[in-house]
């Protein structure tokens, strides 16, 4: 793969709006594909938003009616602000697109950041992003102070973490000792070109994430390198060893076109048959 290119959009006083980011996504998207820029990572800082991706419910946006941006990645709901290290990749892939190994390198390079600072983390089985893990299930504080056999997060219907106070709250996980998300991801693909991309939490008010069930996922939470570390480390502190790590996977790394299994003789005759116009080329995952 080429070399990338780092635009260092605006942190702290000049953090970028997201609108704003999101229209030079899509000038520098349209750049890309047209073989008039080469590949490039936007990095910057927010102001505090709520943004969700398609798959985003209703019951995961925020219960005082707080403003939520809509938007056309992947995954659910989620919040930028300060404090938070946010990057665009703006790849081309070779098609047909391996979505999920775009992912996988973006977590290795945000693992490695991670580890420059002394904290471990790792990915989790069926969730994208960066994680710390908590204990096993059964060394961890019951819930509530009770003794129950199921977690009323994922077993009662009508229970709602977001009215349940400090206990239950995302931003409260390391208490609890569960697992906790320190990045999250979430992509899109268009026309064989990345948008979106990942959010690094370095030393943001986590409490932000209380108001909603971040990223759709109610028995974890979130964490960020200052809080895990229990130490002062700042956005100027990560940026350029994010970028490196970045950078070294990236360009490194061995693109290739998702595999395209065989159709099997009963796919063939399913192919045979009529079908319905395909959507557009894209593909979303977080």
């Amino acid at each position: 793969m080429g070399e990338i290119r780092f635009n260092r959009l605006g942190f702290g006083a000049e953090s970028v709006a997201y609108q704003e980011a999101w229209d030079e996504q899509r000038r520098v998207h349209a750049a890309r594909f047209a073989d008039e820029v080469p590949d490039t990572c936007l990095l910057l800082e927010h102001p505090p938003v709520y943004t969700a991706g398609r798959r985003t419910e209703d019951s995961e946006r925020p219960l005082d009616g707080t403003p939520v941006v809509d938007v056309d990645r992947g995954g659910k709901i989620t919040w930028h602000g300060p404090g938070q290290l946010v990057g665009y990749p703006i790849q081309k892939l070779p098609r047909p697109v391996d979505v999920v190994a775009h992912v996988r390198r973006l977590e290795e390079a945000l693992i490695r950041t991670c580890a420059d600072f002394g904290l471990e983390t790792t990915r989790v089985e069926g969730r994208s992003g960066v994680w710390v893990l908590g204990d096993p299930l059964e060394s961890r504080p019951a819930l509530g102070g009770l003794s129950l056999d199921f977690d009323p997060r994922l077993e009662d219907e009508e229970f709602d973490a977001r009215l349940n106070g400090p206990e239950y709250a995302p931003s409260n996980a390391g208490q609890r000792r569960e697992d906790r998300k320190v990045a999250a991801i979430g992509i899109r693909v268009a026309k064989g070109v990345t948008m979106h991309g990942f959010a690094l939490n370095v030393n943001p008010d986590n409490t932000w994430f209380d108001r909603i069930v971040p990223c759709g996922i109610r028995d974890a939470g979130v964490t960020s390198i200052a809080h895990e570390m229990g130490r002062d480390i700042t956005i100027a502190d990560v940026l350029p060893v994010a970028e490196r790590h970045l950078r070294d996977v990236l360009e490194n790394a061995e693109l290739k076109p998702r595999e395209v299994e065989k159709p099997t003789d009963q796919a063939e005759k399913a192919a045979e048959e009529p079908a319905e116009p395909a959507g557009p080329a894209e593909r979303a995952l977080a």
